[in-house]
């Protein structure tokens, strides 16, 4: 008997939903918010409100896309966090309404799960290759930076994480800095790929263990171009894809050193990314010559699934289905993952 789970995502400024049929994607719709481009971030109660003018119209169209109605559907998966927690609100309040009215059950899901399990979808006609239990996934994004423990589909274990702030606002820290606009992230990687990535040199931090921290490298480009600056008006304009390109090869950097010690220290050779940042092009080439070196089995998550999106939340849905883990409705959003 097939298992058919429609997806919900609401955790920040993109609204999505999802279905996915036996682990296989059979429709997935996503609603961006430009709002957020002209104050430089994501601002919660505009992000809310689009949310709810957004979310009838996407899973109305993830549903058609389907080619299903709502009597087919097993189970509503939904990000309960973290997150913004307006916008969580409209994505839980939904898939409770639906609830009440189908008599369909729910689930909840961890939006860092959902980043997890990525590699788990599968598509018709792909090969569809999934690693096997127990690997690493480097989950990296503007809110988080991870290196997590995999164990199986519902165990899996924090080794590593940052101490202060994520690599994603790391990328828009260097992007507001220097008025390139938003989100920062894409911006850094595409000027990157024009400089020279060994032009200048940034500080990075000594920190033992798995664990990461970005304040300090953003402290080190801050001051790098105040001092330039003071010696010349024009150092930025002149020299804006070395600057890129360099800045972002010490967070790479970063990012791989201790990813690399985990992998021996665990003795783990199947390796994924997960979350916004595992988009940036000079990360997933890196990661992917690294894995050639060191024998890796690399998974690098499409790109729609490396943004919020309600395919990963469906398939965690999926997955917690089949042990039967469902939720009640006086579940309540939460934006912290410690408090999941």
């Amino acid at each position: 008997m097939s298992i058919t789970i429609l997806g919900i995502e609401s955790s920040c400024d993109d609204t999505s939903a999802s279905v996915i049929r036996d682990g296989f994607l059979i429709s997935n719709v996503m609603a961006g918010q430009s709002v957020h481009g002209r104050y430089g971030g994501v601002i919660p109660e505009l992000a809310s409100r689009a949310h709810q003018q957004n979310i009838v119209p996407v899973v109305s169209l993830a549903l058609k896309d389907a080619k299903i109605g709502m009597e087919q559907i097993d189970a509503v998966a939904f990000t309960r966090g973290p997150g913004l927690l307006g916008s969580l609100l409209v994505g839980t309040s939904f898939a409770k309404g639906l609830s009440l009215a189908s008599g369909i059950p729910i689930i909840d899901v961890n939006h860092l799960h959902g980043h997890l399990l990525a590699p788990f979808i599968k598509k018709e006609g792909s090969c569809n290759v999934t690693p096997n239990f127990p690997y690493l996934s480097l989950l990296v994004s503007g809110g988080h930076t991870q290196i997590v423990k995999v164990n199986n589909y519902h165990d899996y274990s924090i080794i590593g994480q940052t101490i202060d702030d994520a690599v994603g606002e790391a990328f828009d820290k260097c992007a507001k800095i220097m008025d390139l606009g938003y989100p920062g992230g894409p911006i850094v990687d595409k000027l990157s790929k024009f400089g020279e990535s060994g032009k200048f040199r940034f500080s990075k931090p000594k920190i033992t263990g798995f664990d990461y921290s970005f304040s300090g490298v953003k402290t080190s480009l801050l001051y790098f171009l105040r001092d330039k600056m003071s010696e010349n008006p024009g150092f930025i304009e002149q020299n804006l894809n070395d600057i890129c390109a360099s800045y972002q090869k010490t967070l790479i950097d970063i990012l791989l050193d201790k990813l690399i010690l985990a992998a021996k220290h665990y003795n783990v050779r199947d390796i994924a990314l997960g979350g916004g940042v595992s988009a940036n092009s000079s990360l997933r080439e890196r990661v992917e010559c690294e894995g050639r070196d060191r024998g890796w089995r690399v998974f690098l998550p499409e790109l729609s699934f490396t943004t919020d999106n309600a395919a990963m939340i469906a398939i965690v849905g999926y997955y917690k289905y089949l042990q039967n883990s469902f939720a009640q409705l006086n579940s309540v959003p939460v934006s912290r993952n410690a408090d999941f």
